[in-house]
């Protein structure tokens, strides 16, 4: 079987990358998030450092939810971390602070 284009591996590259920082890949449908997927897909594609992600990806076992520094989408992906409502729903569920109600209200 023929190794993968390279567009192919950058876009299966950035995908897992977001997946182990629990972003999800798919978000960027959600308008107002659009422009950061579409920026961090354009920076992986043109990213020198493709190598050093393989190997990050390969090696890394647990997340701190942070991408490696040498990242171009480090500022990206923290900031989808924290917009991305499906991150902000499960991270609100599991401190207890959201049960479909506004806080204070009963």
């Amino acid at each position: 079987m023929a190794a993968p284009a390279t567009s192919e591996r950058h876009v299966t590259q950035i995908c897992e990358m977001m997946q182990h920082l629990g972003i999800e890949p798919g978000g960027g449908v959600i308008p107002h998030l659009a422009l950061s997927y579409a920026t961090a897909f354009r920076r992986c594609k043109i990213c020198g450092t493709r190598e050093a992600c393989r190997k990050w990806l390969d090696g890394a076992s647990a997340s701190n939810g942070l991408a490696p520094l040498f990242c171009p989408n480090a500022d990206i992906f923290f900031e989808l971390r924290l917009e991305a409502p499906t991150s902000n729903l499960a991270a609100a569920q599991g401190s207890g602070g959201y049960h479909g109600q506004a806080s204070g209200y009963q």
